[in-house]
């Protein structure tokens, strides 16, 4: 019997989620309407709504930093544009647009999800788009990601916790406290990170972890470990006694 995981996501990280996503999209919005008026309904593509599930519900992983949302959009929306322009049936140029998607995010290290989405509507999004030809690259789709980008950046800065992007990664009080709470013991069983790679390439699919994040819940896991093997050590102790 297969065990679904639940979400170990608190009650307070949902909301701070919610209204990132709010803010994200009202930004994209509010600058399209700015800059492109009547124009904005038809260029706010619409893939940037799955961006910011990732941006600010998920803004650790791999999938929501910035080379995955940049490369990830842009490439998917020349592959679809392409494919428009030089396969006439809609439905089979949509259909490849996305896998070629696809199979070039992979290759040049930016999958994300969203990105299949905007190669769909490059084909799909009807006469106002097929008229932009490679335009859609920078208006809307560049467009909309440099601002769903700034929204994420400042709206994560001050949690601790939600670093974002990745590189910027500050640890909080808590987590540097488990870590170094960790008995000598438990640090020699750490994974080398080696060890790790190989683990994941045998794997052979794509894990939207980081290896910093696998190696940090291995730690939490061995610290909290400890402690209940040395909780259950001393109440053994005060039962003899």
């Amino acid at each position: 019997m297969v065990r679904k995981l639940a979400y170990s996501v608190s009650e307070r990280e949902h909301w701070i989620s919610a209204a990132g996503g709010l803010l994200g999209i009202l930004a994209v919005l509010w600058v399209s309407h700015a800059l492109l008026g009547d124009h904005a309904g038809t260029l706010a593509v619409a893939s940037m709504g799955a961006s910011a599930v990732l941006l600010f519900a998920a803004p650790h992983g791999a999938l929501s930093q910035p080379w995955p949302v940049v490369g990830g959009h842009l490439i998917s929306a020349a592959v679809g544009v392409t494919c428009t322009q030089w396969i006439a049936e809609p439905m089979l140029a949509a259909a490849i647009a996305v896998a070629l998607s696809i199979g070039l995010m992979y290759g040049l290290r930016c999958l994300h999800p969203p990105g299949g989405a905007t190669a769909l509507f490059a084909v799909m999004g009807g006469e106002p788009i097929l008229a932009l030809g490679y335009d859609y690259l920078f208006v809307p789709v560049l467009l909309n990601v440099t601002v769903l980008l700034i929204v994420a950046v400042l709206f994560n800065f001050p949690f601790a916790w939600r670093r974002y992007p990745q590189a910027w990664w500050r640890e909080s009080v808590e987590a540097q406290t488990a870590a170094e709470a960790l008995p000598e013991a438990a640090n020699e069983r750490m994974i080398s990170h080696s060890d790790l790679v190989y683990a994941l390439s045998q794997l052979d699919t794509f894990i939207d972890v980081s290896e910093e994040d696998l190696q940090r819940i291995y730690a939490l896991a061995l610290g909290r470990r400890s402690q209940t093997h040395l909780l259950e050590a001393l109440r053994e102790q005060a039962g003899r006694a």
